[in-house]
């Protein structure tokens, strides 16, 4: 049995190697981009004009000339139109082009117009006042937004505005979650005294819908020949297959067998944790990767959170999630001697300070309790007694 630490290691050096394809790149947010994106203008491309109002010479301004006349109107998207001379101004809207030989704008909240002249009335003024200069944000040729990004509606914006139709991104992975055991019925079912409804399947899936992955759920019977068959069948289909169940020592446990029957090897098998003890995780030879995690709620959500997200976010090239330091409100302990992932509530101090007070359940099966808690704090094993006042390591699920 090895410890959540090595069990990290191992996962994280078994990355899953992904393809690139080309989208509508108004299908792109949430993905992982694939190319750079170089802008094809400067930006802003000419000298845009940021407020409403008049354009005119700078000069003429130092010049002592407080009234222009006003020689007509400029529209955003409109050509440019050009000073004619001495004291003349062009009333100009924002987002437009600036006029030529005008390097000046005053806001119509400081002029006064009146029988076609303009006043201003101000003592003084600055320089190519309310302009945003030609190439002031990025010049022609610059990197934008780089190979590897998680395009936003930021990147999406990014990649109109150089004239992006489609965008090279990575392709997601097809992903299957599979449940497992006869004590299962759908959810539109009503179960037996003796069964439960189907969960864990839907408390997984949205974890990985948050990256644009949209896995396909199955339920396998205990039965040993079909579970081997679907088995073989799911990693020949599948980049990645979750398992939740049958991966304990039960007489009708068939998923470990199973799989190293089909020719998945074994990378692990058990952890030092709690909950998720009987974590099995390997890889096939055609790069399949396996997380049959144990079947009761509180263990497979907290080990999908725990090893198979960070997993997905280093295949795809994301930044590791940042795990919060968060302090413990009551004193706590946990006898075994194994690393203990405890459910917690969160509060905010008025100092900012992240607190979490110990929401226990009645173990890894009670499904409810997730709803009581908001995360999960890792409590090392080599000690039993954690008092109040001390901080842990926080992984967050809302």
């Amino acid at each position: 049995m090895i410890t959540a630490a090595q069990a990290t290691e191992i996962v994280l050096n078994n990355l899953m190697s992904l393809e690139v394809e080309t989208i509508p790149f108004e299908e792109a947010v949430g993905r992982i981009l694939a190319e750079n994106l170089i802008a094809d203008n400067d930006f802003p491309p000419f000298d845009r004009v940021m407020r409403d109002g008049i354009a005119f010479k700078y000069s003429d301004f130092e010049n002592g000339v407080r009234r222009f006349k006003v020689q007509g109107l400029q529209a955003a998207g409109s050509a440019p139109l050009t000073l004619e001379g001495t004291g003349n101004c062009v009333e100009i809207m924002t987002g437009a082009v600036l006029s030529t030989d005008a390097d000046i704008v005053v806001m119509y909240e400081e002029i006064t117009i009146k029988n076609g002249f303009a006043t201003v009335n101000l003592n003084a003024v600055k320089h190519f006042q309310n302009i945003h200069p030609q190439g002031s944000d990025k010049a022609k040729g610059t990197l934008l937004v780089a190979k590897g990004a998680w395009i936003s509606p930021a990147e999406l914006g990014v990649a109109a505005s150089i004239g992006k139709t489609h965008l090279k991104v990575l392709k997601t992975p097809k992903v299957a979650i599979v449940s497992t055991g006869d004590e299962l019925v759908p959810v539109n079912e009503t179960p037996l005294p003796y069964q439960i409804r189907r969960s864990n399947v839907f408390t997984l899936a949205p974890l990985l819908r948050n990256y644009k992955i949209e896995p396909t759920l199955f339920h396998l019977l205990d039965n040993r020949e079909a579970v081997t068959a679907s088995i073989k069948k799911l990693i020949e289909e599948f980049d990645v297959v979750c398992l939740s169940g049958g991966v304990s020592k039960g007489k009708l446990d068939f998923v470990p067998d199973a799989l190293e029957s089909c020719g998945v090897e074994k990378l692990f098998y058990k952890v030092k944790q709690r909950p998720g003890k009987p974590f099995w995780f390997g890889k096939t030879p055609n790069g399949t990767t396996i997380f049959a995690l144990p079947g009761n709620p509180i263990s497979s959500f907290m080990c999908t959170n725990r090893y198979l997200i960070p997993w997905l976010r280093a295949s795809l090239g994301l930044e590791a999630l940042s795990l919060p330091y968060a302090e413990l409100t009551d004193d706590f302990s946990f006898k075994k001697d194994l690393q203990y992932f405890l459910q917690v509530k969160t509060s905010y101090g008025t100092n900012g300070k992240l607190y979490v007070t110990p929401e226990v359940g009645n173990g890894s099966g009670d499904l409810v309790n997730l709803v009581d808690a908001d995360g999960f704090l890792e409590l090392p094993s080599d000690k039993n007694e954690f008092k109040k006042g001390e901080c842990y390591r926080f992984i967050s699920y809302r």
